[in-house]
């Protein structure tokens, strides 16, 4: 009985394994499972008929499949994992006295054993290399004995979003180190009590970076409360409810951080003298007393300024501040996230200087309109649709200029009937006057973007040591994986930046633009091939590379289309809001690329289904684009299974020599312990969105990973040094401060993020040195 189940699954094996063989073949892919396909085949008939030649043919399948899985993709665990598993489990199962029962002929264990010890032996070697690591050193040269860090603040204080207007993300402390990073210990948890409800958006995601002003940090919540906390005991001090309401036509919720500003017009110890100024998500900045949280009432209108003056279309929910505002040289510099793909009609992308006392307008640039600076009068309207900045801006004080990571036109995927100024600030780094708001220069990453590859983090300046000697310089991380490095002066880059050719065929009425820039310093991926699909199995590895071959693919830049794109690097980029961190020192780069293919597929408008639930807008799933000819359908690239289509690692750590523009090192970062129902610590190399942080000491912080853990690394060489779990998803960005004893703490809020699923939480968490 036995022997004739094993024939009969043996049979189905072949004839999906056939089946969909032919259709690979047909595409133009592998022919190997089709040729899988009839092995099995054979093999069920000569099992069923009780021969011993089932065992000899099946041991040369397993010999030959061993071949091709290493003459395909080398000694890669993670790929010659699911190409031989299962034919590897069923070896060993014929092997059984079960399965061999009653068998006639030649004895065939023998050729088995020897093609499955083989087989594991491959595995067991492969198991010792990762042919994707890169591995290299940083230097530990202390290049500027006197950096520029962007900002005068004591160095146990973190006063910025990215710490200064530099946006570094970089503590000069100094007293965690490489040697002593491991004996870190918890020394505080605070929770804040606002979770996710039933009732919230999926996009509900707690994202912030904590300010550290003398003894207290200052956070903001997913719902916008805005709290201060002991930064030494991480207890309560205050809190503020703005008392948001939900709204379903809000595609976040968030919060990335709250900023701070001393007006020197007010004497110290009185009232809002120090102020912490909370952005909502219902478009509104509210001014709040450093010291007790109660409003400042001579900032706008009673403590409150209303973001929607002067938008068109001033829809709830369309238009809010998820990042933290830019506080310089007494402004309020303000950008704004705009739903994505909701509409033709939303509100506009301008960015907006404040008078930081007053709240009165200084200045307007809206890229739809970019010459129109004076504050825009009552009754008129920004531009609709215009290219903005949902992240932070970083600004340079002495050169006067300010720094905008711009997005780029909604509907994403249609760039019919764009503008010329649209064409020509969408996902760009823009440089303005920071005391008039004039355009100083502009730099494109994507020429006619249809990818959503608008600009998400805030750009990092560092002075660079050159041959030419030092230059203020600007690194600017993109979503398809090139980081700029451009002369914060001019925008010229430093690191060179040339046109390629890219893929044409937009739809009709449409067009690609035939070049698209590309710096020299990238971590672009290559193309994927249809042995980079991946897959548990053979199956769903299979399935994966027939889907390849459906969609239209012909690398980096493939136009969307009606019959469905691969978008490689996909939405959530290689960068994303997170961006690196830069220590000024040194001169050395730290960051996450992440790598995680996305498919879009245009739909006509008469094809559209009616509106329903969760079909307005969003990284996943149906975006509506009302008032467009086409909505457009798109999500990440994944097997029947939901794991990802193509091959880990997914996500990585790196490091990069800045004077050089070199790749140091680039290693596997996180594991899969909480994407499977089972906790394993396989560190495959995750996905993760959030930001790191490197410390003077020389160790770089970063959570962001999908698996829930604070992670530690040597900045040299890129290892891990120390983690710890955490509570909840960890995608935000750590910081790190000195309380009054002198001892050095590194902080993460963890909170989780709806779009990548991880679990959500209030927490707070403080780590420290063991006294």
């Amino acid at each position: 009985m036995a022997v004739t189940i094993t024939s009969l699954v043996l049979f189905l094996i072949g004839l999906v394994l056939g089946g969909g063989g032919i259709w690979l073949a047909v595409l133009g892919g592998s022919w190997y499972y089709l040729i899988a396909g009839l092995v099995f085949l054979v093999t069920a008939w000569l099992l069923f008929r009780r021969r011993s030649t089932s065992l000899w043919f099946y041991s040369l399948f397993v010999l030959a499949t061993l071949c091709w899985a290493v003459w395909e993709i080398g000694f890669d665990w993670w790929q010659l994992g699911p190409r031989g598993g299962v034919i590897v489990l069923i070896a060993l199962w014929l092997l059984t006295p079960w399965a061999r029962r009653g068998l006639r002929g030649p004895d065939g264990r023998a050729p088995l054993i020897l093609a499955v010890l083989a087989s594991l032996a491959v595995a067991f070697y492969s198991m010792t290399a990762d042919p994707k690591d890169i591995g290299g050193t940083l230097g530990t040269e202390k290049v500027a004995t006197a950096a520029n860090l962007g900002g005068d603040m004591p160095a146990g204080e973190w006063h910025f979003y990215g710490r200064t207007p530099f946006g570094q993300r970089y503590s000069p402390l100094d007293q965690i180190t490489p040697d002593n990073v491991a004996k870190l210990q918890p020394a505080w948890t605070y929770r804040t009590g606002d979770v996710k409800g039933p009732d919230d958006i999926g996009e509900t995601t707690y994202q912030v970076t904590p300010l550290k002003i003398g003894d207290a940090l200052f956070i903001c919540t997913p719902h916008n409360f805005a709290i201060a906390i002991d930064a030494a005991s991480g207890k309560e001090k205050w809190r503020y409810d703005p008392k948001i309401k939900l709204d379903p036509e809000r595609q976040h919720q968030t919060c990335r951080g709250v900023s701070y500003y001393a007006d020197a017009k007010i004497a110290a110890g009185q009232p809002c003298a120090l102020r912490v100024y909370l952005p909502t998500s219902d478009a509104r900045l509210i001014a709040l007393d450093a010291a007790n949280g109660q409003l400042c009432p001579s900032f706008a209108e009673g403590g409150t300024l209303n973001l929607m003056a002067n938008m068109p279309y001033p829809k709830s929910g369309y238009y809010y501040s998820t990042s933290a505002p830019l506080i310089i040289g007494g402004k309020i510099i303000i950008g704004g996230a705009v739903n994505d793909n909701y509409s033709t009609e939303e509100p506009s992308g301008v960015i907006r200087a404040y008078d930081a006392g007053t709240g009165a307008l200084l200045w307007n640039w809206d890229s739809g309109n970019p010459d129109q600076t004076a504050p825009l009068p009552t009754g008129q309207n920004y531009t609709n649709n215009s290219p903005n900045m949902w992240s932070t801006a970083s600004a340079d004080e002495k050169l006067g200029l300010l720094y905008l990571p711009l997005g780029n036109q909604t509907p994403d995927q249609l760039g019919m009937g764009r503008s010329a100024n649209v064409e020509k600030f969408s996902s760009s780094i823009t440089a303005l006057d920071l005391n008039t708001g004039q355009l100083r220069w502009v730099r494109q990453t994507v020429h006619h973007d249809l990818w959503d590859m608008d600009v998400p983090a805030q750009p990092t300046l560092v002075d660079i040591t050159t041959a030419s000697g030092v230059v203020p310089a600007l690194v600017g991380p993109t979503k398809q994986g090139d980081l700029y490095v451009l002369d914060r002066r001019t925008g010229e880059p430093i690191i060179p930046v040339k046109e390629v050719p890219a893929p044409g065929g937009a739809i009709e009425g449409d067009h690609a633009a035939p070049t698209q820039p590309a710096s020299d310093l990238s971590f672009n991926p290559k193309p994927l091939t249809g042995a980079d699909m991946w897959g548990i199995t053979m199956f769903d590895q299979l399935a994966c590379r027939i889907e390849l071959k459906k969609l239209r693919y012909e690398g980096r830049y493939t136009p969307p289309s009606l019959q469905g794109s691969l978008i490689y690097p996909g939405n959530f980029g290689v960068f994303n809001w997170g961006g690196v961190a830069v220590d000024p020192v040194r001169q050395v780069m730290f960051g996450m690329p992440t790598y995680l293919a996305f498919t879009s597929k245009l739909i006509p408008r008469a094809d559209v289904p009616a509106p329903g639930d969760n079909t307005k807008g969003s990284e996943q799933g149906l975006n509506r684009n009302e008032g467009a000819p086409y909505a457009v359908v798109m999500g990440p690239f994944l097997s029947p299974l939901g794991v990802p289509c193509q091959a880990p690692p997914w996500g990585y750590v790196a490091g990069v020599d800045l004077k050089t523009g070199n790749i140091a090192y680039k290693h596997r970062n996180g594991t899969v312990y909480d994407m499977t129902p089972l906790p394993l610590p396989l560190k495959v190399g995750v996905p993760g969105i959030g930001g790191p942080m490197i410390t003077g000491g020389g160790v770089a912080f970063l959570g962001a990973a999908v698996d829930d853990y604070l992670r530690a690394y040597d900045l040299t060489t890129g290892r891990q040094l120390w983690r710890a779990r955490l509570p909840a998803g960890g995608q935000s960005t750590p910081m790190s401060y000195t309380v009054a004893d002198g001892r050095q703490f590194v902080v993460i809020v963890a909170g989780g993020h709806g779009s990548v699923g991880t679990k959500p939480g209030d927490y707070v968490m403080a780590y420290t040195l063991p006294k």
